[in-house]
């Protein structure tokens, strides 16, 4: 018999905890919980869970430092942060610390589920690429380990940010657009109209990462009005 997936749950209000909790077993998730962050990061740490989500606000310790220790211990981990603020400084602090993706409240659980079922397919399956990508003479990434070396000094990535590399690089003659980067290394369909700053977020710690000036990227370029594209020689 296949395992279920399993899916942590992450929440102060008991309200929206057990609702998300009864939703998740409902589609045949099997589900833990923690009611504040120390206990989150505590299961997170012990348990080897498929997904987390994970509030931002909590008594103990915020999902931010959660995110940001469960991280460290393993950069695949499959995050998806809960959130009230909607600012985008928060936004940015999430995804900077490796979040799969965050969903704003008050949400609709249909969306909720077709985010989830979204990051999980991208976690669980990748994209099958060439594992290795070179950029100039002096970056070489391994897409396998998810690490990469630059002038001698080691790079680390995300999962996520690992996919996209994959997918630029396959896609290396044309730009690609934000909603194809949403459609095909997140997993959402079209029509969920979701914000592509996401997307703009994710590019910027890429940058921060191969380029030797990120302001003015050699490598991740911009094609104005259509999308970004990897070059493999400095443009």
């Amino acid at each position: 018999m296949q395992r279920k997936i399993r899916i942590l749950v992450v929440e102060d209000e008991a309200a929206i905890r057990d609702g998300l909790v009864d939703v998740l077993v409902f589609h045949g998730y099997d589900t833990d919980c923690a009611a504040d962050g120390n206990a989150g990061l505590d299961k997170a740490l012990s348990g080897r869970f498929d997904l987390i989500l994970l509030d931002v606000m909590l008594p103990g310790m915020n999902g931010f430092d959660i995110c940001n220790r469960v991280r460290e211990r393993d950069p695949e981990q499959a995050i998806i942060m809960l959130t009230a603020k909607t600012s985008d400084e928060d936004i940015i602090q999430g995804l900077s610390l490796g979040a799969d993706d965050y969903v704003a409240k008050p949400f609709s659980v249909a969306q909720l589920m077709l985010r989830i079922q979204a990051v999980l397919r991208r976690s669980r399956i990748g994209i099958e690429r060439d594992h290795l990508i070179r950029l100039g003479d002096d970056i070489e990434v391994d897409c396998r380990n998810l690490q990469g070396i630059y002038n001698g000094g080691s790079l680390a990535f995300t999962r996520r940010e690992m996919d996209i590399l994959q997918y630029l690089n396959a896609n290396a003659e044309r730009p690609v657009s934000r909603e194809e980067l949403l459609t095909k290394v997140w997993g959402y369909a079209r029509d969920l109209n979701i914000e592509t700053r996401t997307v703009d977020i994710h590019i910027a710690k890429l940058r921060r990462k191969i380029e030797p000036e990120p302001a003015q990227p050699r490598y991740l370029v911009t094609v104005r009005g259509a999308g970004y594209r990897l070059l493999t020689e400095p443009g």
